[in-house]
């Protein structure tokens, strides 16, 4: 069994969504003794953004590659490999001005490949990475799930409900901790029924 463990806050230690994730990390490994570990801190080692000179590596042949596009082909082959070979991918998620944070959206934008991880077929496209479990450690300062106005600014959750599933992934479990910045008692509930959700999911899989 393989993990992939991503995390993207920039807040270290005081980040919500990497204390999620290192959660049910821990969940994982007690629940898969031989649970092997690859694990990418994107808001310490975050992979450039696509450029026109980066991007031009999917379509020029690599003898003509520049010594960056070699270094940057490089890299995205290895994120597509770690990627396609997890059977598991815990994701730290917080929500940064609505949406995810610039990190992690440069590392979709590695995974997401025509012909490697998706493909457009007669009726549309095709996901190719599905079987996969991906468990989201989700952060967000406000309340976002309670109300249909609130709601409508979620382009964290859902775009990654999109993309995810845009690439074959169904199996998306969200573990959300939110309204963190609304007082420190409504932190300390949101994160501990966060934690009691990790439990429960570890305790209907045993």
């Amino acid at each position: 069994m393989k993990l992939l463990h991503l995390d993207a806050s920039v807040l270290n230690d005081n980040s919500a969504s990497r204390e999620l994730t290192a959660k049910i990390a821990r969940q994982l490994h007690d629940t898969h003794a031989n649970l092997q570990v690859t694990y990418r801190d994107l808001a310490i080692d975050a992979p450039a953004h696509l450029s026109g000179e980066i991007l031009a590596t999917r379509f020029v042949p690599a003898e003509q590659w520049n010594p960056l596009q070699k270094a940057e082909a490089a890299l995205t082959e290895t994120l597509l490999v770690e990627f396609l070979e997890a059977d598991i991918i815990v994701i730290g998620a917080p929500m940064y001005n609505f949406a995810i944070p610039t990190q992690l959206k440069a590392w979709i934008d590695r995974i997401a490949q025509a012909g490697r991880t998706f493909r457009y077929g007669e009726n549309g496209p095709v996901g190719l990475a599905g079987g996969k479990k991906v468990i989201i450690g989700s952060s967000r300062g406000g309340a976002y799930s309670t109300s249909d106005q609130m709601q409508a600014l979620d382009f964290q959750e859902d775009y990654l409900k999109a993309v995810l599933g845009f690439l074959g992934i169904t199996d998306i479990t969200i573990v959300r901790a939110e309204s963190l910045s609304m007082g420190a008692e409504v932190r300390t509930k949101s994160m501990g029924d966060a934690a009691n959700q990790i439990g429960q999911l570890f305790a209907l899989a045993a």
